[in-house]
């Protein structure tokens, strides 16, 4: 069964960036598309971003040219980078793969 740890949320100033990580265990990380989702509070859960095994990326129209998805197969690990934060993306934010979800990580957004 898979486990996904995230980490790397916290309060930044607007304009300011974030890194999430989230490291998975449990299964071959390699074959599985991976992504990054939010929920801010009152809203649904959205999706931010998706990697597939092969690298090809999709993103939220919210978040293009500011966040960057990426992944290390050989750390079984996948990544947000988040540049140019704005307080709308405020939000507890959840790796996912196929049949399961993260914890969440809080970023917070605020001067």
């Amino acid at each position: 069964q898979v486990q996904l740890v995230e980490s790397g949320g916290g309060l930044v100033q607007p304009g300011g960036s974030l890194r999430l990580s989230c490291a998975a265990s449990g299964s071959i990380f390699s074959i599985y598309t991976m992504g990054w989702y939010r929920q801010a509070p009152g809203k649904q859960r959205e999706l931010v971003a998706t990697i597939t095994s092969g690298g090809r990326t999709n993103y939220a129209d919210s978040v293009k040219g500011r966040f960057t998805i990426s992944r290390d197969n050989a750390k079984n690990t996948v990544y947000l980078q988040m540049n140019s934060l704005k307080p709308e993306d405020t939000a507890v934010y959840y790796c996912w793969r196929s049949n399961a979800w993260g914890q969440g990580t809080q970023v917070t957004v605020s001067s």
